[in-house]
């Protein structure tokens, strides 16, 4: 498979995609004002306890308050061992925090629309092939690293380089890295948290400890382990910086590093600029001839499934079939092009084969697995739909290029010309009952006034015999389809 990754970086914006065999998977997006929090420590006071939601928001110098759960809080005992989550489970919020209370914690998850930052006392420190974890007693190895020995081996070196500091945990890119490797990060990673210990005692105020990595720097950092051949960058800046974090962390990486000197833009390679337009629409087409529908909602996202076009050359059942499974290929890819994350439900094409629903399950699971985020399908309902969850740490490409329409204010619809025109006239009724008026002016979008002097002309003109006034629409430019006013003269 071919793997290249393009980075397109300016001031106030650094965007890095994943290319595999010409076709977009992946799109990070960073901008300098808005920049992701997650992996970022701060020095915060606890705002507010809440016991009903065991939990409690603490000011970390943004906009919002961010929340901490009483499960994300680690406790240690006398002897400075730490509680496990089912013991902690036991003891109230209150227990645990007080208001005002200063308090050192790490963002796991950005501020997402209305919600505050997601946070946890319980620090972890990322490197290439190890996470440092200073308030945890257990080492550990990614469940994704499959070999029985490799997986002794690597737990050993790990406890190794544990010491009273904390505890390592083995990344899925540290499988076969000699010992020598996996003690440079160790080490990295102590004098990273001792400088942030320092950090901690000199500050007194609410603010950073430690700043993650910049977006291109952290991509690379979570993409060891793709057989990547290029990565080609459009700033020299950027390319400089690059090569000295590759140069001490991922040296195998420097050398596909390259300088984009190309005329056009580099997101024109690939067609990248019209494939992520694409990934704003609700309807996703498939080769075959049906389509996807998917609907990103506060609460969860749904795909729907359907055949469209496609009619098969043998019976429907293996129409839908082979839809079905034509659809979960393009369901993960968008599901990590996009971003989506949280509770997923899927309405695949009713199938009445079990054989074949399981198929197609099996074929979803196939599909995901090239995702890093982490995935769990809970299989078909009762009503024949798919149950998944994928894990959000980060807004979605339609929360980050997105806002709010300023018509219809998120409903995803209008009014139509007709209800207007109705809203109009009851309101007309209204003020004529409330008011005095020798007659009245109507201000209202050109789609609105065309209706009222010409489908609802009849309607207008009776509506004046009844309130004895005349009546006189003005069209305004400016005005959007629900906007009107009625004004009295």
């Amino acid at each position: 498979m071919s793997v290249e990754v393009l980075m397109n970086v300016t001031p106030t914006e650094s965007r890095v995609v994943l290319v595999e065999n010409g076709i977009l998977q992946e799109v990070h997006i960073e901008r300098q004002v808005k920049r992701g929090l997650v992996g970022n420590i701060y020095m915060g006071k606890v705002s507010r306890v809440l016991p009903g939601m065991q939990a409690a928001f603490v000011d970390i110098g943004l906009d919002k308050a961010a929340f901490l759960h009483a499960s994300d809080i680690v406790t240690t005992l006398d002897g400075g061992e730490t509680i496990e989550r089912e013991e902690k489970s036991q003891l109230n919020i209150t227990q645990l925090v007080h208001q005002g209370q200063p308090i050192m914690v790490q963002v796991v998850k950005d501020p997402l629309g209305t919600k505050g930052a997601r946070l946890t006392t319980d620090i972890t420190l990322p490197s290439r092939y190890l996470v440092f974890m200073p308030q945890s007693n257990h080492v550990g190895v990614s469940q994704r690293i499959d070999d029985g020995n490799e997986r002794e081996r690597l737990r050993a070196i790990a406890e190794s380089l544990s010491h009273d500091e904390g505890k390592f945990i083995v990344r899925t890119a540290g499988e076969g890295v000699d010992e020598s490797a996996l003690t440079s990060d160790a080490e990295f990673l102590t004098r990273l948290w001792s400088q942030i210990k320092k950090r901690k005692k000199s500050q007194r105020r609410i603010g950073i400890l430690y700043e993650d990595l910049n977006l291109c720097c952290r991509v690379l950092r979570d993409f060891v382990g793709e057989a990547i051949e290029r990565i080609r960058v459009d700033s020299r800046t950027t390319l400089d910086q690059l090569k000295l974090f590759t140069k001490d962390f991922i040296p195998e990486l420097t050398q596909v590093l390259e300088y984009y000197r190309g005329d056009r833009p580099i997101f024109d390679l690939f067609d990248i600029e019209n494939e992520i337009q694409r990934a704003l629409d609700r309807r996703v087409d498939l080769k075959s001839g049906g389509s996807l529908i998917i609907d990103q909602t506060e609460a969860m996202t749904t795909i729907d499934i359907n055949t469209g076009a496609f009619v098969g050359h043998r019976n429907l059942e293996e129409t839908i079939f082979n839809t079905n499974i034509e659809a979960t290929q393009a369901i993960a890819r968008q599901l990590r092009l996009r971003n989506l994350g949280g509770i997923i439900i899927i309405d695949f094409i009713d199938m009445q084969d079990e054989e074949h629903k399981r198929r197609v399950l099996h074929s979803l699971e196939q599909a995901l697995n090239k995702d890093r985020a982490k995935t769990s399908i809970n299989g078909f309902t009762t009503l024949g739909l798919v149950e998944m969850t994928r894990k959000r740490t980060r807004e979605s490409l339609e929360h980050v290029l997105c806002g709010e329409c300023p018509v219809c204010r998120g409903r995803g619809s209008m009014k139509t010309v007709e209800t207007v025109c109705y809203e109009i006239m009851r309101e007309i009724v209204r003020v004529h009952k409330a008011y005095e008026a020798d007659k009245f002016v109507v201000y209202a979008s050109a789609p609105v006034s065309e209706a009222l002097l010409n489908e609802e002309s009849h309607a207008l003109a009776e509506l004046e015999l009844f309130v004895s006034r005349q009546i006189t629409i003005q069209t305004e430019p400016l005005y959007n389809q629900e906007q009107f006013d009625v004004v009295m003269m």
